[in-house]
Formats: structure tokens, sequence, C-alpha cells
């Protein structure tokens, strides 16, 4: 199993994001080759020392990270990647790992 973590930090408009991440990015997000399951936060973003300063969190699952890689290289990845730059104005960090459960 493999993980695409994406970290939004805090955008301007909140609201706006919100409407455009649910309505637009996530039709798109989910249309991936090979993604497995799609989870977002609910709620505040927190860390041990209080408020984050990100916005939302969104966890992607594939079968492996070349599976990641092959999406994103993919016209689906293409147009998600490229659907950032509509939204994200706040920032945003894309982590990929394999994961195993202990």
């Amino acid at each position: 199993m493999a993980k695409l973590l994406v970290l939004y930090r805090m955008p301007k408009d909140t609201a706006a994001f919100d409407r455009y991440y649910r309505s637009t990015h996530i039709p798109l997000a989910q249309k991936l080759p090979g993604l497995r399951k799609y989870e977002i936060s609910n709620g505040a973003v927190s860390s041990p020392a209080g408020a984050a300063d990100l916005h939302l969190v969104a966890t992607l699952h594939f079968d492996s990270i070349a599976d990641i890689q092959s999406a994103f290289s993919s016209p689906e990845g293409q147009a998600t990647a490229g659907d950032l730059a509509n939204f994200a104005d706040g920032g945003v960090d894309l982590y990929f790992f394999e994961t195993e459960e202990v």
C-alpha cells in the first residue's frame, strides 16, 4: 500500500476553497487511475503545540508508489495537478510513501 499525503495551507478565503475543493477538485481527483481510497480531514487541523497552519489534509491510497507516479502521468493526473493553482492559494505540499501495518 502507498499513500499520497496532500497538506493544504490556510487559503485566503476558506469558504471559497471549501466550495471549489468539494465541487471541482474532489471529482477530478477521484478519476485518478489506481486510486483505492480518498480521505480528507474534517474540522480543524492541529498539532501537539496547538492549531496548525493547515486548512485541510487529504490522504489518497494507492497500491504502490509506481501507481501514484503513473496516476499523475495520466491525463487525469495532469488535470488534477493543474487544478491546484485554481484554489490552493495558501500553498500545498504533496508527499508520497509506502506503508506497512505494524
